[in-house]
Formats: C-alpha cells, sequence, structure tokens
C-alpha cells in the first residue's frame, strides 16, 4: 500500500461507514446524552479526524495523518474496542485555521462526533479551541507547542518546552557557543519558543545577535536574505522555528550559500526524518534537533512500529510527527477500552490512568496539567537523513505548560550522553 493512497482508503472507509449509517435511518443529532449518542451510533465508535493534506503545513500534517490512519487500522484489526470498530470522518483544512474551525463546527454539529484527532500548528489549534469547549467535546493534540495553556478539552500528547526547549538551549550553551541567531515563521508557537529561547540564553551569558520573523509560506528571496544575514554576522548556532515549506527551503539556501553545519549548525524543534528526505539528505547532515522521538531509538516498540509503518506505507520514514499521532490513538483506544462510554469526563479521567508502550518509550498523561510525560533526547542529523541521538534525559519528565518551577542546571544534569 503507498503512502499517498493512505487518505483516500480512509477518507473512503469513513464515506462508507456514512452510507451505511444513513442507510440504517440512524440521526444522532436528536440525541439527548452520551448514552443516547452511542447507541444511535450504531456499530462503531465515530471520531474526527483533522489533519490537512494540503497548503503550506501539508507535509508535517501529512505524517500526523499518516500516523492516525496506522494506529485506527491496528485497533480495528484487532477488534475495535468492545467489538466495535472506530469510524474515522476525515476532512482536509487545507491549513487554513478558519477551515480547521468551520470543519471542527461540522464534525461536531453535523456529523455527530464528540471525539477529534487533529490540528498541527498553535494557530489551527486556537482555532479551534473555543468550538471544542463550546460542545464539551474532546481534541486530541500530538504536536509540540509553546506551553501556556490548559483545556479539559484537550489531551496534549506532544513536548512543551520543559521537555525539548530547555534541554536544547543547555546542550547548545554547552557544545556550540553563545551567540544565537533566531529565525522563525511570524505566528504564536515560533514567537514563543524563541522568547523562551532568548531568556535561556540571556541568562547564562549568550546573546541574540538577531530575531527574524517570516511568513509562514515564505518567499525563497525572503529566505535567501536572511541566510545571506547569518552568513554575515557568523553565530555560533541558528535556532530555526520556521515551518512547513518555508523550513524546506531556509535549509536548501543555508548549504547553497555555503554556510558548513559543522561550524554553525541549525538547532530545530521541528525537523524530522522525512522532510530531510524532501530537502534532500547530503544538505541535512550535522544539523540538531531536540524530540522525544527520532526513529533510530533501539528498543521493541519501535521496532514493531517501524516494521508496521513499513509494511503500510513502504519507504517514507516514520518520524516523530507520525509517531506522535500514532501513540495517542491507542491510549484513546485504551481510555476508551475503560470508560465503554465516549462521554469526554470520563475519557479524560481514563486517559490519566492508562499507558502505552509507545515507540518512544511508556507513554502516560500527566493528570494535573492533560500533558504527556515524556523523555527528552537530542539528535544530530547524519548523511543519510536519520537522526544520531547524542544526549537524553535519564527518564522521563513531567510537564511543565506553564514553566512554573525550571532552573537551567536540571535540564543537563537530569541526562546523559547518548
Amino acid at each position: 500500500m503507498t503512502i499517498s493512497s493512505s487518505y483516500d482508503d480512509l477518507a473512503s472507509r469513513a464515506a462508507e461507514l456514512a452510507a451505511a449509517r444513513t442507510q440504517r435511518g440512524s440521526s444522532m443529532r436528536a440525541a439527548a446524552s452520551s448514552d443516547a449518542q452511542e447507541s444511535a451510533a450504531g456499530d462503531g465508535w465515530r471520531i474526527g479526524v483533522l489533519y490537512s493534506r494540503t497548503g503550506v503545513t501539508a507535509a508535517t500534517e501529512s505524517e500526523h495523518f499518516f500516523g492516525t490512519a496506522l494506529a485506527i487500522e491496528e485497533v480495528n484489526a484487532a477488534g475495535g474496542v468492545d467489538g466495535r470498530l472506530l469510524e474515522p470522518v476525515v476532512y482536509d483544512p487545507k491549513s487554513d485555521p478558519d477551515e480547521y474551525r468551520r470543519l471542527a463546527a461540522r464534525l461536531l454539529q453535523e456529523d455527530d462526533v464528540t471525539v477529534i484527532f487533529g490540528c498541527s500548528t498553535s494557530s489551527s489549534r486556537k482555532a479551534v479551541l473555543p468550538v471544542i469547549e463550546r460542545n464539551n467535546a474532546l481534541l486530541w493534540y500530538c504536536s509540540i507547542y509553546e506551553g501556556f495553556e490548559y483545556s479539559p478539552n484537550v489531551i496534549y500528547t506532544g513536548a512543551v518546552p520543559n521537555q525539548n526547549s530547555m534541554q536544547l538551549a543547555a546542550y547548545l550553551l554547552r557544545n556550540h557557543g553563545r551567540r544565537f541567531f533566531l529565525v522563525g515563521a511570524d505566528y504564536i508557537y515560533p514567537r514563543e519558543s524563541n522568547r523562551i529561547m532568548r531568556d535561556m540564553v540571556e541568562e547564562h551569558d549568550g546573546e541574540i545577535v538577531d530575531e527574524v520573523y517570516l511568513p509562514s509560506d515564505a518567499d525563497p528571496s525572503a529566505l535567501a536574505e536572511v541566510v545571506r544575514q547569518i552568513k554575515a554576522v557568523e553565530p555560533d548556532v541558528v535556532f530555526s522555528t520556521l515551518i512547513g515549506r518555508g523550513a524546506r527551503a531556509f535549509y536548501q539556501l543555508y548549504r547553497e550559500h555555503g554556510i558548513d553545519p559543522a561550524r554553525i549548525p541549525i538547532a530545530s524543534l521541528t525537523m524530522t526524518e522525512g522532510e530531510t528526505h524532501m530537502i534532500g539528505t547530503e544538505l541535512c547532515g550535522g544539523h540538531i534537533v531536540s524530540a522525544s522521538y527520532v526513529n533510530s531509538l533501539r528498543n521493541e516498540s519501535n521496532q514493531r512500529f517501524l516494521q508496521s509503518w513499513l509494511a503500510r506505507f513502504g519507504a517514507q520514514p516514520a518520524s516523530m510527527w507520525s509517531e506522535m499521532a500514532y501513540n495517542q490513538v491507542h491510549l484513546f483506544a485504551l481510555a476508551l477500552a475503560r470508560t465503554g462510554s465516549l462521554d469526554t469526563a470520563r475519557l479524560v479521567e481514563a486517559a490519566r490512568d492508562v499507558e502505552f508502550d509507545s515507540p518512544e518509550g511508556l507513554l502516560k498523561i500527566d493528570p494535573e496539567n492533560n500533558h504527556a510525560i515524556l523523555t527528552p533526547r537530542i539528535a544530530i542529523c547524519r548523511p543519510d537523513g536519520a537522526f544520531e541521538v547524542v544526549w537524553e534525559g535519564r527518564s522521563p519528565i513531567k510537564p511543565d505548560p506553564y514553566l512554573t518551577s525550571y532552573g537551567f542546571a536540571e535540564f543537563w544534569l537530569d541526562g546523559e550522553p547518548a
């Protein structure tokens, strides 16, 4: 099965299920309670899948989608949950926050869905959050993000700054120098991530030599100008929070302008194996990522995941984007098995109690804030496009999305070279 056909497969399956429900004459919109909704749903558990397959973030969100699809298929192949299959209702928001909002409302108000797996950027999450909360639905959000948010209607399974940014700042200051150049896309996540990085660097006698923001789908000429600025000021390291097509073009231009990653690496929280292959693996060697997962991890759970991924999608590499999306569907299925209900409050409570043996390690949700407990890792890209872990935490770190208590030392001392 090719990776390009997976969206059509899942969408077709969703359409078939919808047609069957229509034929049965089911109508959930008039249901007054979650129990009535589940009874009307027939044999399956309806869930929404809201990831972009087109637009500026299509590459990243397609990986979210494929990880979601793989997990749904695994759950269903094992008999579903309580003998009932997961029934996905699938839409493409086209990387547009307004479209996310519209489609989230459609899922909740017209398609009778109460659980959505979706959103990648903070701007899309912020767009749908009022709709989710107003309808007392549940959003599973798998992207890393800037923190400073909590909702009882969201399970956050991606890393927050005390699980990636802090460790990266410590590693770079210790190994690459104190002069940082910050470049990012102009929206919430890059600005907040850069603010945190700036605070960490300056607190420890480092210097931000420049801080530049570009549109999410930046013009190549604008990106080239930033690369020329970097070449002129010669920082010790570049911290990039660019996304999508702009990020990939930035890495290509970096080498085209003769900047050696061995001397001035780009450090990121978002670069993955899928994108290194899109950029050209020979252009990515030496660049750095801070992430809880890279696909070179050596453990049995990751080997099972990679074998399933390869069998389903072929040579397209798995990454943290697909792995995090995969994990949260399995966590949801475990929680649903406990509740036997799509009631939001009961699902959230159950999600706090279950554990999943994920490809990156045992995955749990912190009951204090609905965020995942994760192990931080820092890896360097090899010339073949894979990432080699050079540092990892000694144990999983509890999420602190509001950065209420942290110190610099703990983010280096609570770990070791890999």
